[in-house]
């Protein structure tokens, strides 16, 4: 039976008026007018391919392979939302392939698609998009309700679905004299009561007074800690090293995570035990990489010092969780105990008291300015209208890559070798956060959520994987970040001028990378067409962050921008940004693995390859 076609199908006056309209567009798609009849036919196939994505027979490319939503749910997809389709109609109509640098043909398109709060610049000129993509984009942000969402966030409701829990990290740098009152609790005076005790602490070991068992100062303090307790620490510690407290008794602080031990082994052959000080950082004191470090340490401590656990504990560990009875079965001491709060998230937990080896590092003045800066980001977060507000732009501009563009890879570059840690930090923000298959419904999405994240110092990374930016066949959005000033302060003039040389060669390698990722070879002039292998194709979008210098308050104000980045992507693909179900069942899974290894029993139960591999285990530890 022949299908009569739908009243909306490109007739033959309607291909005449899409051939008219397509040529107005030719400043835009960068076509000459000659190519307006084939602009035509591929109209008729675009709503040929809409056609058939709409009646469920095909589906957009950036979709993923997944079940389609189920259609007893009351719940609608954003993918049938008017914006939605609005931008998957722009994206047929020239967007999929408009190239950057027809694009930067558009007058002042630095200043359309750059904005500043707390600090930072954000140019969002070099990314695919359009003040008409963006429209439709900051339409689909309202449709998923994200300004109400934003509110909600910050007033503490319960936006951790899963866990039925608020996710209320940005009460931890409310100041002093702020009101938060969540479920019949004032949590403000709560944080702060933390951060008090948290500096009387500081305080003791930058003073010396904090002695040892044996009564010699602490000089080395070592943070046992994995996730969210290991990498936020690691990453600010590092980017502050800067900072660190003058005229003070001289405390350095190391990070051990991993379960294996080598990090842990590493210190512990040249440490003093006399003047080490662990910090045992767990959310519930439960964590068995943690614990396993603790463990450890303790048998070292005790088999050096000698004497009393008891002792021991009391001089040489600090706890840090939301759980204080667990804190007390373990032996620390009560006094040595900082407390925070089950809505708040690991990977959001730097805030709080596991941020205790940062303000070791560089003192609670510098820690609370870390936490302004971030509640200064908060706050534009809060009052920004969408158009102008950093982080639901630097979002949106990641949903039209991710589910329209089809761009699945998003690589974090720092030019400043003090965010070395920045990329492995952004990396369990965004992918543990969003990397969700599952809407708030407890749907299987039928669109693509979290890209890859990954990353490298840029320097590091120009001599590593830019071949594969530049010349490669994936398509992988890029973020260049960068303070403007470095080395102003450095005392001797010569080697500062020598520091400041270095500094600006390497702002200039920034502009001129995210450049060549733009232009691809129209970035130079050229008098002859280069061979093949020596052609760059551009067209790679990128985001560039700039701030003024790295300090505390900046550093909190860029931590806090990509925190309410994903939460805003996590509102839009309808997803539970602050649970992470996904690492749970590996975890319950090794349990029950390293018996079976240790006791040698039960390996029936597992599958071929696993057997395999134990008995490899099993061989080669025979004797030793």
């Amino acid at each position: 039976m022949r299908q009569s076609l739908p009243e909306d199908y490109p007739n033959k006056e309607s291909v005449k008026r899409t051939g008219q309209a397509l040529s107005k567009r030719q400043a835009l798609a960068g076509d000459s007018v000659r190519f307006a009849p084939l602009r035509c036919i591929c109209q008729v196939l675009s709503y040929a391919r809409r056609h058939l994505h709409e009646s469920g027979l095909l589906r957009n490319k950036a979709a993923t392979s997944r079940p389609p939503r189920d259609k007893e749910s009351n719940e609608m997809s954003i993918r049938d939302t008017q914006a939605w389709k609005a931008l998957e109609q722009q994206l047929e109509a020239g967007m999929r392939d408009v190239h950057l640098k027809t694009l930067f043909q558009q007058p002042a398109r630095f200043k359309t698609f750059s904005l500043d709060a707390a600090g930072i610049q954000l140019d969002l000129s070099k990314q695919r998009w359009t003040p008409e993509v963006r429209e439709n984009l900051i339409a689909l942000a309202r449709e998923a309700d994200v300004p109400n969402a934003i509110q909600r966030l910050l007033s503490g409701e319960r936006v951790n679905l899963t866990e039925d829990r608020p996710a209320l990290h940005t009460a931890l740098r409310l100041p002093r004299d702020a009101k938060l009152e969540v479920e019949g609790v004032e949590v403000v005076s709560e944080v702060h009561a933390t951060l008090d005790k948290m500096e009387t602490l500081v305080d003791k070991l930058l003073d010396g007074q904090w002695r040892g068992a044996t009564g010699k100062p602490i000089t080395d303090v070592v943070n046992l800690g994995v996730g969210g307790s290991d990498l936020g620490p690691l990453m600010v510690t590092s980017a502050l090293s800067d900072f660190e407290v003058k005229n003070a008794h001289e405390v350095s602080t190391h990070f051990a995570s991993t379960m294996d031990g080598s990090q842990l082994a590493d210190f512990l052959s040249w440490l003093n035990p006399e003047t080490t000080l662990f910090i045992l950082s767990s959310k519930s004191f439960g964590t068995i990489d943690t614990l396993s470090n603790a463990s450890t340490a303790l048998d070292w401590l005790a088999k050096r010092l000698g004497g009393d656990e008891e002792l021991i504990k009391r001089f040489h560990f600090v706890g840090v969780s939301t759980k204080p009875e667990k804190m007390t079965e373990w032996g620390i001491a009560p006094a040595n105990q900082l407390l925070f709060w089950d809505w708040v998230g690991g990977r959001y937990s730097l805030w709080s008291a596991i941020g205790l080896p940062i303000a070791i590092r560089v003192g609670m003045d510098n820690f609370r300015r870390l936490l302004a800066g971030a509640h200064a980001m908060d706050e534009h977060f809060r009052t920004a209208e969408l158009e102008e507000n950093l982080p639901v732009q630097l979002a949106l501009v990641g949903i039209w890559n991710v589910n329209f563009l089809d761009i699945r890879s998003h690589a974090v570059l720092p030019y400043d070798g003090r965010l070395k840690h920045l990329p492995g930090y952004f990396q369990q923000l965004e992918m543990e956060s969003n990397g969700k298959s599952v809407t708030n419904d407890e749907q299987q999405v039928d669109y693509s959520t979290c890209p890859v994240i990954w990353g490298e110092i840029g320097p590091n990374g120009q001599h590593a994987f830019y071949q594969l930016l530049h010349q490669g066949t994936q398509p992988v959005a890029c973020d260049f970040l960068a303070p403007i000033n470095r080395y102003n302060n450095v005392e001797d003039e010569h080697f500062r001028e020598d520091l400041m040389a270095q500094h600006r060669l390497g702002l200039a390698n920034c502009f001129a990378q995210s450049r060549v990722l733009m232009l691809g070879d129209d970035a130079v002039k050229s008098d002859g067409t280069p061979p093949s292998y020596k052609r760059y194709r551009g067209n790679q979008p990128s985001s560039t962050m700039l701030f003024d210098s790295l300090d505390p308050a900046t550093l909190g104000a860029l931590i806090a921008l990509y925190e309410h980045k994903v939460f805003v992507q996590g509102t839009i693909w309808d997803i539970d940004s602050f649970d992470q179900w996904g690492v749970e069942l590996g975890k319950k899974i090794a349990t029950e693995t390293e018996e079976i290894i240790a006791t040698q029993q039960g390996l029936d139960s597992l599958d071929d390859s696993s057997r395999g591999l134990i008995e490899s285990i099993w061989r080669g530890q025979q004797g030793k």
